[in-house]
């Protein structure tokens, strides 16, 4: 299974694209999230989703599977253009980190309050 997947759906003139990346989390942790970046064809995106953590990127790329699956039942089609939406998909990864930096653990440091 490859770690980026772009499907497109055309509908009554518009073009639904739907760009999904299997990238590793900061922190070497051996933690991976997948990244869905969806919208019409030739816009900025309308939704940027993520899942996971997953240990390891096999695990991803199964649950990247499942979603391939699911949306080709829905009328979707592997499309083999260049990814549009990679700078959104970085943004969003940052992001992610980010909150994984700001909060590495559950911890009360004033239990008492």
């Amino acid at each position: 299974m490859p770690r980026n997947l772009c499907l497109i759906r055309r509908c009554l003139g518009l073009v639904t694209r739907i760009e999904c990346v299997v990238l590793p989390l900061a922190g070497e942790k051996g933690l991976w999230t997948l990244i869905c970046v969806a919208g019409m064809s030739g816009a900025q995106p309308s939704a940027i989703k993520a899942q996971g953590p997953f240990c390891g990127p096999f695990v991803a790329e199964g649950v990247l599977a499942g979603i391939a699956e699911s949306l080709c039942v829905q009328g979707y089609s592997e499309c083999h253009e260049l990814p549009i939406w990679r700078l959104h998909m970085q943004a969003e990864l940052r992001r992610l980190n980010g909150e994984r930096c700001s909060h590495p653990g559950h911890y009360q440091f004033r239990p008492e309050t």
